[in-house]
This record gives structure tokens, C-alpha cells and sequence, in this order.
């Protein structure tokens, strides 16, 4: 790991500030995914800006109804908390599919939605990636790809996004609160965080420098059956090869968001409209133009098994 500056925020401003006046500043809170890639040196930050101080660490009810979740509340905290499970379960199970719980003991809200990619051209270092190392080429297209994107990738990169929380997050449309180094603050749809990585797949999200996520929030709740259902290639601590997140009503209308399958959540409006038809209909707009390898074509056919799986849990739910 290399040697590295490291100060403590006093507020999100301050924090903001700090980070924009230090090109390749990053900020730490639970520091499960950081850490390590420091380790391997992908990130070599030189000054980490620890936010960990700043009063973001609570849930609150937004005036409309809905819910603001501050950018630190631990995993753990999130999954538990009682207006969660009671009007977003989604998210509750979303979130006790990912990782470990030591993990998500320290794992936050904002730092799970910034999580990079497990590819294992991005982590290994003697492999080419132009995520890790713009200009590079990027190895997965020519090797192994069976974990990667579907759709949505390009010819620099085939990356996915490897959170849970996310596809949950999505599903609900969720919003993300950023306040930046000149003190603004916006507000920008889940979908809109996440870059498509076209010719500069080393730039992920459009979070400005020094821009900090202060908290995502959920519209009010919409009810009706929340699942979400996550294969991986063993029971535990592994990242999905498809995940899905979907929100049905009575009427059989609702939503579907995919993970594991591209550079963010998944989720097509035109998709959404098929829900009453069935999962063959969903699938055949949610993958319109999807340009899988031969290791991955597999995840069509999963995803479609998915969630056709997905609204049967729901019709019996509803019978």
C-alpha cells in the first residue's frame, strides 16, 4: 500500500472541499471495498478524507411520505430498521443477500452504491483494463467473461456493478442527495449516477470531484409484493450472476430491476409494461440489443428463469 495523507471531515462541505483541492482524494467510511484495492494498489489515493465523523448516520421520514437514508447508515442498520422491512422490504432482503455480515457491519449506504467491479481483469494487475488503467485494452473480452456484462458494456469494457443494495434501490427509484465543494447540493436519479462506460470506462458514476453522497431517498412506499432472488455459484458471500428485484401489484403491473448483468442496475420502463404478460415479455425488453459472449450468453436464460421464478413467488403470494 502506498503512503497516503489522511484527515478527519467536520462537515460534508468541509469534506466536499478537502476533496476537490486534493486531485485523487478519496473518501473513507467503512472502507470494506477501499481497503482492499488499496492493498493491490488499483486505488492509490494520495490523501483519504475519513467522514466517518459527520452526522449522516440516520434515518428520517421525507414530507411526502417517503424515506432519507443517510450515505452512513451501516448495511446492517439499514436491513433491520422496522420502517425498512415494513415498507420496503425489497431492500431489507436485497441487502442480506450481499456479502457477510461482519461486512455489512460496516459496509454504508453510500459506499455500497460506489463499490467498484469484481471483474477479475480489473483486479488483477498484470491484466489489461481500462477501467483500472485507461488506454489499456480490456482483457475480458478476449478471456473469460462468464461473470460479465450482457448489455449495456461496450467495446472498452464489459464490467458489471456488483452491489445488491443497488438493484433493490432501483427498483424503488430511489434518489441520490450530493452535496459539493461549493457547498450545492442536487439530487440525481439512481439510474443517472451510473456512467456507461463507452470509451471511459474509468469514469462510473457523474459525481463531480469532490462531490459527496450524503443520502439516498426513497419516494413513498408503493406496496405490493417486493421480492428480490439472487443466483450466485455458491449459497454465500458470493456476487450474483443474476439478481433480480421486482415490485408486483395486484393488477400484475410493477417493475424489475436486473443486477449482474451490465454496468448498473438494470431496468428498462418498457420492460416494466410487460410485467402483466410475463416474464418471456419481460425479458425479451429488458435484453433488446444485449450482445452477450459465449461464456455469458448463459445469463439470458437465467435471468428470464429468474424472473419468471420472481412473479410465481408473487402470484402465490397473492392467491
Amino acid at each position: 500500500m502506498k503512503a497516503f495523507d489522511y484527515t478527519r471531515a467536520e462537515t460534508p462541505a468541509a469534506a466536499a472541499t478537502a476533496a476537490s483541492r486534493a486531485p485523487g482524494a478519496k473518501f473513507i467510511a467503512g472502507g470494506t471495498n477501499l481497503l482492499d484495492l488499496m492493498k493491490l494498489e488499483i486505488e492509490t489515493p494520495e490523501r483519504l478524507i475519513d467522514v466517518n465523523g459527520l452526522d449522516l448516520d440516520t434515518l428520517a421520514a421525507t414530507d411526502d411520505g417517503g424515506l432519507r437514508i443517510g450515505a452512513l447508515v451501516r448495511n446492517t442498520d439499514l436491513a433491520a430498521d422496522a420502517r425498512i422491512r415494513r415498507d420496503y422490504p425489497l431492500l431489507a432482503r436485497a441487502l442480506l443477500a450481499g456479502a457477510s455480515g461482519q461486512l455489512r457491519n460496516r459496509a454504508t449506504t453510500a459506499g455500497n452504491l460506489l463499490q467498484r467491479t469484481r471483474c477479475p481483469y480489473f483486479y488483477d494487475t498484470a491484466q489489461p483494463c481500462n477501467k483500472r488503467l485507461p488506454g489499456s485494452g480490456c482483457g475480458a473480452l478476449e478471456g473469460y467473461s462468464r461473470q460479465l456484462a450482457v448489455i449495456g458494456g461496450s467495446r472498452d469494457c464489459i464490467a458489471t456493478h456488483p452491489s445488491d443494495m443497488a438493484v433493490a434501490m432501483r427498483a424503488l427509484d430511489a434518489e441520490v442527495e450530493t452535496v459539493a465543494a461549493d457547498g450545492g447540493i442536487r439530487r440525481l436519479a439512481l439510474d443517472d449516477l451510473y456512467l456507461a462506460p463507452g470509451t471511459t470506462p474509468h469514469r462510473e458514476t457523474a459525481l463531480a470531484a469532490g462531490e459527496l453522497i450524503t443520502a439516498v431517498v426513497l419516494p413513498p412506499p408503493v406496496g405490493g409484493r417486493q421480492l428480490y432472488r439472487k443466483v450466485r455459484d455458491r449459497a454465500s458471500y458470493a456476487f450474483a450472476l443474476v439478481s433480480v428485484a421486482a415490485i408486483v401489484q395486484d393488477d400484475g403491473r410493477g417493475c424489475v430491476a436486473v443486477g449482474g448483468v451490465a454496468h448498473r442496475p438494470w431496468r428498462r420502463a418498457e420492460a416494466d409494461a410487460e410485467l402483466p404478460r410475463g416474464a418471456r415479455a419481460v425479458s425479451a425488453r429488458l435484453f433488446d440489443g444485449a450482445t452477450p459472449t459465449d461464456d455469458n450468453r448463459f445469463k439470458l436464460a437465467l435471468a428470464e428463469r429468474t424472473i419468471a421464478a420472481v412473479l410465481a413467488e408473487a402470484q402465490e403470494a397473492r392467491a
